[in-house]
C-alpha cells in the first residue's frame, strides 16, 4: 500500500473586513484591532447601522472589468482575489504547468446571496425582468467554476456546504487529493457574502446578533456578528512544493470531522469533542501536543460555553495549558469563509510564534474560564494548533496544522 503523501501549506490569500490582503489582515489580527461597526454602504442602509464585520472601501471595478463583472457575484469576486493573492503566495504562475495536477476546493455556506436576494428584489419589488445571467452568475458552484477558468485549473474541482463549517470540510477533502495523489497543488478555502437586508434580518429573527460587538467567551456577550470574505490556501505536496523551492508556511497534519444527529442550532458537546479527537489521530499527536486552539468561538452565550466544556473534556487537565482565542472578534463570523480566515491566521500565528488575541474582552465568565488571550496577541512557542469548526446543523470540522523544520 502506497504511503499517503505530506501535505504542506504554501499560499495564503484573503478579503476581509480586515483589509483586501493577507499583510492588512494579519496586521490587525496582530494588533487586536476589531473591523466591526455599521455599514458604510448605501445597499446595506436598511440595516439601520446595525454593527457588521463588512470589507471596507471595496470598488469592484477596481479588481474586474464592468463586462466581467455581469458574471461575478460578490461573494465570487472575493474568490478570485483571495485566490489570486494566494497563488502569487505560493510563487505560482499561470498558465500553471500541469493545470490537470492542481485541484480547486472551496466551501460556502449561502455562495451567490447577493445575487439572489438582488433577483428577487428587482422582480417583485419592481417588476422588472430577470436577466438571463442570473442563473450562472448565481448557482452554487460559481465561485469555484469561476476560480478554475480564470487560473486555467482543470484537475479535481467542487463546492463544500456544511454551514460554518464549509471552509474546513473543504481544506480536510483538498488534503485528502494530495494526500492520495489524485492532485499536487489545491486551491481551498471559502467564500461567503451572508450580509444582505432579508439575510441579516433572517438572523436578527433568530435573537442571537450582539447588538454591539463580537465578544467570545466573555462575561455579557450577547452573539455573533456576521461578516464577510474570503480566505483561499495553496495546499502543496511535500516533495512537489521542495522541488520547486517553495515557501512552506506550515504542515497541515490532520483533520476531523463529526456530525451530531442532535440540533439544528444547538452544539452537540459528544459531536464537536468526536471531531477535535479524530483531528488529533489523524495527525498523530496527543492532547498535552497542542499550543494553541483557534476556536469556533462566535460569542453566543451557549456556543462558547460548550466549546470550553469541549476542550476540557478533550484536553483534561492540559486545557488550563492551552492558549485559545477567536478571531470572529476582530472579523466577524463569516459563515463558510471564516475556516479559511482562521487557518490562515493560526498558520501565521505559527510562522511568527504569536497567538492572536480575542478582541472586545471585557471580564471574565464563570462558565469560560480558559486562557482567552484576551485583547492582546500574546508570544509564545508554538508547534500544533487546531482549529475549530462547528456549525449549525451539527456538522464540525477540525483542522490540524504544525509548524514546519
Amino acid at each position: 500500500m502506497t504511503k499517503p503523501r505530506s501535505v504542506v501549506i504554501t499560499g495564503l490569500g484573503c478579503i476581509s473586513s480586515l483589509g483586501h490582503n493577507t499583510t492588512h489582515f494579519w496586521d490587525a489580527i496582530k494588533s487586536g484591532r476589531s473591523e466591526i461597526g455599521p455599514s458604510k454602504y448605501n445597499f446595506r442602509a436598511e440595516l439601520n447601522g446595525a454593527p457588521i464585520a463588512e470589507v471596507h472601501d471595496y470598488e469592484p471595478e477596481d479588481y474586474f472589468s464592468s463586462k466581467s463583472l455581469k458574471l461575478l457575484d460578490r461573494a465570487t469576486q472575493f474568490a478570485l482575489i483571495a485566490s489570486k493573492e494566494a497563488l502569487q503566495s505560493a510563487g505560482l504562475e499561470t498558465p500553471l504547468t500541469h493545470p490537470g495536477r492542481t485541484g480547486i476546493i472551496l466551501g460556502s455556506s449561502v455562495t451567490s446571496r447577493h445575487t439572489n436576494d438582488e433577483v428577487l428584489e428587482q422582480y417583485y419589488k419592481y417588476n422588472k425582468p430577470i436577466s438571463p445571467l442570473a442563473i450562472p452568475k448565481g448557482l452554487y458552484n460559481a465561485a469555484v467554476s469561476q476560480t478554475s477558468m480564470h487560473h486555467g485549473i482543470t484537475g479535481p474541482c467542487w463546492m463544500v456546504n456544511t454551514a460554518c463549517a464549509s471552509s474546513n470540510h473543504a481544506i480536510g477533502q483538498a488534503a485528502e487529493l494530495i494526500r492520495s495523489n489524485q492532485a499536487d497543488i489545491v486551491l481551498t478555502g471559502g467564500t461567503d457574502t451572508p450580509i444582505t437586508v432579508p439575510f441579516f434580518k433572517g438572523w436578527q429573527a433568530l435573537r442571537i446578533l450582539d447588538p454591539v460587538t463580537c465578544r467570545p467567551f466573555s462575561k455579557g456577550r450577547k452573539g455573533l456578528i456576521l461578516g464577510e470574505g474570503a480566505g483561499v490556501i495553496v495546499l502543496e505536496d511535500e516533495e512537489h512544493a521542495k522541488a520547486r523551492s517553495a515557501n512552506i508556511y506550515a504542515r497541515l497534519s490532520g483533520y476531523g470531522y463529526s456530525a451530531d444527529a442532535h440540533d439544528l442550532v444547538k452544539v452537540s458537546p459528544t459531536g464537536a469533542s468526536t471531531a477535535i479527537k479524530n483531528t488529533l489521530s489523524s495527525a498523530g499527536l496527543k492532547p498535552e501536543d497542542i499550543d494553541y486552539i483557534s476556536a469556533h468561538g462566535t460569542g453566543t452565550l451557549l456556543n462558547d460555553a460548550v466549546e470550553t466544556q469541549v476542550i476540557k473534556d478533550v484536553f483534561r487537565s492540559h486545557a488550563k495549558n492551552l492558549l485559545i482565542s477567536s478571531t470572529k472578534s476582530m472579523h466577524g463570523h463569516a459563515l463558510g469563509a471564516s475556516g479559511a480566515l482562521e487557518l490562515i491566521a493560526t498558520v501565521l500565528a505559527l510562522k511568527e510564534q504569536l497567538a492572536p488575541p480575542t478582541a472586545n474582552f471585557s471580564s471574565p465568565d464563570c462558565d469560560c474560564d480558559l486562557d482567552y488571550i484576551p485583547n492582546e496577541a500574546r508570544h509564545s512557542s508554538l508547534n500544533a494548533c487546531i482549529s475549530n469548526a462547528f456549525a449549525f446543523g451539527g456538522l464540525n470540522a477540525v483542522l490540524a496544522v504544525t509548524k514546519y523544520t
